[in-house]
């Protein structure tokens, strides 16, 4: 066994070297191909305020995808990419949790330092994704008023399970992540502006003091995080491409 004193050097030299491997890891080239009204690129957007880090943002067209897009993300050609030092990384997720390894010494941790608690962020936050999304874009593609109340009862369905799982996450505290914004948090959060732009358009609350009383009070909180709000885009816009949306399924079809 080591003396005491060596085994503290030891610790902190490795700490310094994995503090240094992070800051040699997070510098260089870093941009980000997004689309304004995408939760999904708002979500990554969210994660580099909370960081604090630069990069270059590149609006992208997806109805017209162009040969960046294309290039850095040829298997499913969708927002957000982050490129960092010309490698791309794909799917927001993923990306989010990039981010929390390569600017670890930086900001607030996005996930959970305990790996129960990171396992269950995943699975909501997977739900949330694979659950939530498909039902709400659903609604702007509905034609008929019965297609459009079933998007709508999908939607609050998946809310219901999300407002017990915050109450199990949070263990009281404001977020999902306990005192401060995390990764399931930024899943979810990310969905808010479109929330209010679909109460406009269909005259419907997704979440409500009523029925989501928890989940009500969370995004109140949210919607004010310093690094959130600024990166959140506005109603009118998120409405303006509903629009742009439900023309383009319209065609589709």
């Amino acid at each position: 066994m080591l003396p005491q004193k060596e085994a503290q050097s030891i610790q902190l030299s490795l700490q310094s070297k994995n503090t240094e491997w992070t800051t040699m890891a997070g510098e260089g080239d870093l941009k980000l191909l997004g689309l304004l009204v995408s939760p999904f690129a708002v979500r990554v957007r969210m994660a580099l305020s909370m960081k604090g880090v630069s990069y270059e943002y590149i609006e992208q067209d997806v109805f017209n995808k162009g040969e960046l897009l294309i290039k850095y993300n040829p298997v499913h050609k969708k927002v957000p990419v982050l490129i960092h030092n010309g490698k791309p990384i794909c799917e927001s997720l993923a990306i989010l949790e990039y981010i929390d390894d390569i600017w670890g010494a930086t900001g607030p941790s996005i996930l959970p330092a305990d790996p129960y608690e990171r396992a269950i962020a995943r699975f909501w936050a997977n739900y949330i994704d694979d659950k939530m999304f498909p039902s709400w874009i659903g609604l702007l593609k509905a034609e008929t008023e019965e297609e459009k109340a079933e998007k709508v009862n999908q939607t609050l369905a998946v809310l219901m399970h999300l407002e017990d799982a915050f109450a199990k996450c949070s263990n009281g505290k404001a977020f999902f992540g306990g005192d401060s914004v995390g990764y399931l948090d930024l899943a979810l959060g990310c969905n808010l502006f479109w929330f209010e732009a679909l109460r406009e358009l269909f005259g419907v609350a997704f979440i409500d003091e009523g029925r989501t009383p928890l989940l009500a009070s969370w995004a109140e909180r949210f919607g004010e995080a310093d690094a959130v709000k600024e990166m959140v885009p506005s109603v009118d816009k998120a409405m303006a491409h509903a629009k742009k949306f439900r023309a383009f399924f319209a065609a589709a079809k």
